[in-house]
């Protein structure tokens, strides 16, 4: 009789070799299902159910406390290939599905982790230091183990309750294995084999793992090298050996490759990095190496391996402006400088620098004094502030001059928004760029997580609005009323320059009291300077209109140029082409939208479309 049972196998192979037999199985040949009990030495009667075929002595037989539960052989379909089941009934996934882990009491774990521990080290002949890590560092699949063996035995002792779903149930050794050397099951779900479940079974696979393990490498820092570079585990016999004493002949120690290489697989792949070896040459020179290792274990912060090709560029380049102990100093306080994306995050940082006119030397200095932030971090705080000063339309010479002056303090912090900041500050970007230019100190206040309070007026700013006020009411606006207080707030500029804009466009030829009337529909008109009020108006009559039309359309004088001059050209075109009415009002060519105007106007002649778009290339060039 032959019990189909894991550990009556010497491989994962036999053990499905045993399960594929059954796929000649037809119902006509099955000669009877019989079920008898069986007394185990403890007393514990368990029903076992034999399977026997008709053409065969073999017998397979199963607990029928759990009927086939992990094959259900009475569901397959003999005409298909056993192996290809569902995941529920395969052990290849035993557990890949993972739910959120259940929560267990210490001793409940530490006896799952005992079972599971005499199992793998006495069932199945894995070493013990392997099964031991596997048992300890895998908290997924024990929290899945034990939820499975639980449901079906709860009313016996943890231990024994594991012990009797393993004796029966047989695991996928790969996934504690995964899950051990630092793997999550969504990353290990790629890397298991297809037709194993027992991890001697893989012979490379263990002789590579043993070959780290010997070498010095902790079984718990693997995951990188799995993740980044599994074809380290496929190398034959000798060939990672040869790798790593290759590393040694160059001058690397032992230990400096035992920290680097969980962090840096890609150095076991391929030919020897020669910018590894002269990293670890340069390190070697400015005596940082004190502990062989040390500095770079924690310290490589780029999700893929290292590129020791722009680690070696950075150091060359700070070995240029240090000397020997300024380099060590700054190695030694800020190592996540020198390895953030391989050196590159310091070298993006230090040419943006020297784009703003900062020196090597001032670069230099600024590194020495650096924060204890990222050097993306950093860099990311210089950009915003940038964008800042662009925003509040600071001239570029005076950026330079800022980021040649406070670099330091703008890296060290994030700078708010530019309209977070105008709103908090209640100022207006001309005000703003005043106080940036006469004490880039301030915006150190304007920081995240710091409270912005508004800005007290200036006496000037005071005595502006109290002009602005007087004109407006001088012009007929009531004191206090809300009107007041609305058309002071479209004003842009000071106060006398009201006045003084009034006056000329009296002088141009209209009555006072008809300009009242006309700032009175449209406050706007007065924020154009005088030179852009004359240059309209003497456009406005060239084109045969008088000087009475801006009565009734006003907002004539708010409107740009460029729309005024590309409006006219376009109605002069369509009236010489007969295809627009002579003597259209003002506020019919000039106030409706484009659309409006294509649709209205434009597209009454076949020609027309084609003309509005030259004349708007040819105005927006001149203007």
């Amino acid at each position: 009789m032959m019990i189909l049972r894991p550990e009556n196998c010497t491989s994962s192979h036999q053990f499905l070799s045993g399960l594929t037999s059954l796929e000649p199985l037809q119902h006509s040949k099955i000669e009877k299902w019989k079920t008898q009990p069986f007394t185990a030495l403890n007393g514990d009667v368990t029903y076992i159910t034999f399977l026997r075929h008709s053409s065969s002595n073999s017998t397979f037989s199963f607990p029928s406390q759990h009927p086939i539960k992990m094959f259900h052989f009475r569901k397959l379909n003999p005409t298909q290939n056993p192996l290809r089941l569902k995941p529920s009934q395969n052990p290849r996934f035993h557990s890949s599905t993972k739910k959120p882990p259940e929560s267990h009491k210490k001793s409940t774990i530490k006896e799952a982790q005992a079972a599971l521990l005499e199992y793998l080290h006495s069932t199945r002949s894995l070493q013990f230091l392997d099964a031991d890590n596997m048992c300890k560092n895998s908290p997924v699949f024990l929290n899945d183990l034990l939820n499975k063996s639980l449901s079906q035995n709860p009313n016996i002792d943890t231990k024994r309750s594991v012990s009797r779903y393993l004796r029966y149930h047989p695991i996928n050794e790969f996934e504690p294995f995964f899950e051990s050397a630092g793997l999550d099951p969504f990353d290990y779900a790629n890397l298991l084999p297809r037709e194993m479940i027992f991890l001697n079974d893989d012979v490379l696979l263990m002789e590579n793992y043993h070959t780290l393990c010997n070498y010095g490498v902790r079984r718990t820092r693997m995951r990188k090298i799995f993740k980044l570079t599994p074809q380290v585990f496929r190398y034959q016999r000798g060939v990672l050996v040869s790798k790593l004493r290759g590393y040694e002949k160059l001058g690397v120690a032992p230990t400096t490759l035992v920290s680097v290489v969980p962090y840096s697989p890609c150095l076991l792949v391929g030919d020897a990095d020669l910018d590894f070896v002269k990293v670890v040459e340069k390190f070697r020179d400015v005596v940082v190496v004190a502990k062989d290792g040390d500095w770079v274990e924690g310290h490589l912060l780029n999700g893929g391996c290292c590129n020791w090709g722009i680690v070696h560029q950075l150091l060359c380049l700070l070995d240029k402006v240090y000397g020997e102990e300024q380099m060590v100093d700054f190695i030694v306080r800020q190592p996540c400088v020198v390895f953030e994306d391989s050196g590159g995050r310091a070298l993006s940082l230090f040419a943006f620098l020297v784009k703003f006119g900062l020196s090597v030397n001032q670069v230099s200095l600024l590194f020495l004094k650096f924060p204890r932030i990222l050097a993306s971090k950093f860099l990311s705080n210089l950009r915003q502030c940038f964008v800042f000063l662009r925003e509040i339309e600071m001239e570029p010479a005076e950026i330079g001059k800022i980021f040649q002056s406070h670099s330091m303090m703008m890296g060290s912090s994030t700078m708010r928004k530019t309209g977070s900041v105008l709103g908090c500050l209640k100022v207006g970007k001309k005000r703003l760029r005043r106080i940036v230019m006469a004490n880039p100190l301030e915006m150190e206040n304007w920081v995240l997580g710091r409270k912005v309070e508004p800005l007290v007026n200036s006496s000037l700013e005071l005595e502006s609005k109290m002009l602005k006020k007087e004109f407006l009411l001088s012009v007929g606006y009531m004191e206090n009323s809300r009107k007041l207080n609305e058309v002071i707030k479209l004003f842009r500029g000071k106060g006398a320059e009201l006045r003084e804009r009034f006056e000329f466009i009296v002088k141009a030829g209209l009555d006072s009291e008809d300009v009242l009337k006309m700032i009175q529909l449209s406050p706007r008109i007065l924020n154009q300077t005088t030179d852009k009020i004359n240059m309209k108006i003497e456009f406005l009559v060239s084109q045969g209109y008088p000087l009475s039309t801006l009565v009734n359309f006003p907002s004539y004088l708010s409107y740009g140029t460029e729309r005024v001059k590309l409006r006219f050209s376009m109605y002069n075109w369509l009236k010489d082409h007969r295809a627009a009415e002579p003597g259209l009002a003002l506020s019919t060519i000039i106030a409706c939208s484009d659309q409006a105007f294509v649709k209205l106007y434009v597209n009454r002649h076949p020609s027309g479309l084609q003309v509005w778009q030259d004349l708007k290339t040819e105005v927006s060039s001149v203007v």
